[in-house]
């Protein structure tokens, strides 16, 4: 049973969200640079995707298992904390490593751990608002998480850009080999990432469990059995999942595809369409490439202002309108890439990206949270990232096969594909039981 948590200051919200931060600092990093990367390194095309797989795929094992071990820890450290700095050290370490790959092997190797790591501390940075806060606060809490993700991938996608136009470090290097300026880009997320989630750790108290249950089991099984156990749980969670999250799977599995596929191509539709190069070396490919790193940090610069008014529109017209609108504004900013020839232009597509990216990583979470038991919140949190890690296993699969075959390796139709599946998301959204809302309650969960 839920106990009544007490109402938190903006100040305590704050701390406990600042982490995300650190995560996507990193996770912008990833997203603007790793197929330049690839690229840099060797691989065509359509080769990039079937590279990204290893990311996904990591997600879909690791995330449900940290949310159905963290939702049975208990220590000094709290319960969901332990993982916050377990995964945030390993991320470290993978950033700092990633731009010295001397093959492509090695990236790849390296993306799927710096993924895996990165998943372990954001997992249950989703469970600890539904931890910590009343429902009347969820929204604010995920809202606040969704300022800090933009806040952090503003800084960390321009960052390449940064190094080289203000502080003058080389944007080009030799025949396989990374820029000095992504390079740096990754050392400084290392220390942004571990110093962030650090803050959080220190500053955040989490409750105890709810029920002895809980701290009897953490207390007498091993890890080997709480693992074997855990598995057993989260198949027969998966066999319950509830109504609510049934509906929202359907928007993230859109919505995810077209994030996916935006990450994986728009440096390449970029630099060929607007820039008028493909080739890797060149001075052209590289200003391009730094340019994508800028458009990404207004899309997430974008996200962390319309985070604060999230709460505010949704108060007014309820969170499945105010999270549809957002998707069919990310779906015209991508679609608008293809008929822009001037780089400044691609800076209003990324607003109307932005404003959906900020609703995609908020308004799906609260809604899901007032649909499932508070013993269950991590790993049903956990679960849920099926739903944004087949999409993308899907988008690695087959955008290489379409490029191929139906786009002529044109990179700009993969943002046309992205942008239909947020119009499909958006009419999916209208469809979704908000518990929260009374008149989206159509039926029983």
């Amino acid at each position: 049973m839920e106990h009544k948590r007490p109402h938190l200051s903006f100040w305590q919200i704050w701390n406990m969200s600042f982490g995300f931060l650190g995560i996507q600092f990193g996770f912008a990093l990833q997203n603007a640079n790793v197929s330049r990367i690839f690229a840099t390194l060797g691989a065509n095309p359509d080769e990039i995707p079937i590279l990204w797989i290893a990311a996904p795929t990591t997600g879909l094992l690791v995330q449900p298992i940290i949310g159905y071990m963290s939702d049975r820890t208990w220590g000094k450290l709290g319960r969901r904390r332990p993982y916050f700095l377990a995964g945030a050290i390993a991320a470290s370490l993978a950033l700092i490593a990633m731009p010295n790959s001397s093959a492509l092997w090695i990236a790849a190797g390296l993306l799927w751990v710096m993924d895996a790591s990165i998943n372990v501390s954001m997992e249950p940075f989703r469970a600890l608002v539904g931890d910590m806060l009343p429902p009347e606060q969820r929204t604010t809490g995920f809202a606040l998480q969704s300022f800090f993700i933009g806040t952090g991938a503003v800084i960390a996608s321009a960052l390449p850009y940064i190094l080289n136009v203000w502080f003058g470090i080389s944007n080009t290097a030799p025949a396989g080999q990374i820029p000095a300026s992504v390079v740096w880009s990754f050392y400084i997320g290392a220390v942004v990432f571990f110093s962030a989630v650090a803050w959080t750790v220190a500053t955040t108290h989490e409750y105890p469990p709810d029920t002895s249950l809980l701290v009897e089991d953490i207390g007498h099984k091993g890890i080997v059995a709480r693992l074997v156990q855990g598995l057993r749980d989260i198949a027969d969670s998966v066999a319950s999942i509830p109504t609510t999250m049934k509906q929202l799977a359907f928007v993230q599995y859109f919505s995810w595809f077209a994030l996916f596929s935006m990450w994986i191509y728009t440096t390449s539709a970029v630099t060929s369409r607007v820039y008028g190069t493909e080739d890797t070396q060149s001075l052209a490919y590289n200003q391009g490439a730094n340019w994508v790193g800028v458009c990404f940090a207004v899309y997430n610069g974008a996200a962390a202002l319309y985070a604060f008014l999230l709460p505010i529109i949704a108060s007014k017209i309820g969170r499945r309108a105010v999270h549809a609108l957002a998707l069919v504004s990310g779906a015209l900013g991508l679609a608008s890439v293809y008929v822009i020839s001037q780089p400044m232009l691609l800076l209003l597509s990324m607003l109307g990206v932005g404003f959906a990216w900020a609703s995609i990583l908020s308004i799906p979470y609260a809604i899901l949270s007032g649909a499932i038991a508070p013993d269950k919140m991590g790993v049903y949190m956990g679960i849920f990232n099926f739903f944004i890690v087949i999409p993308q296993i899907t988008a690695a699969s087959i955008l290489g096969f379409f490029m191929r075959t139906f786009f002529n390796n044109q990179a700009v139709y993969a943002l046309m594909l992205g942008a239909a599946s947020l119009l499909i998301a958006a009419g999916m959204t209208m469809m979704v039981r908000d518990n929260d809302d009374s008149s989206s309650r159509t039926d029983p969960v």
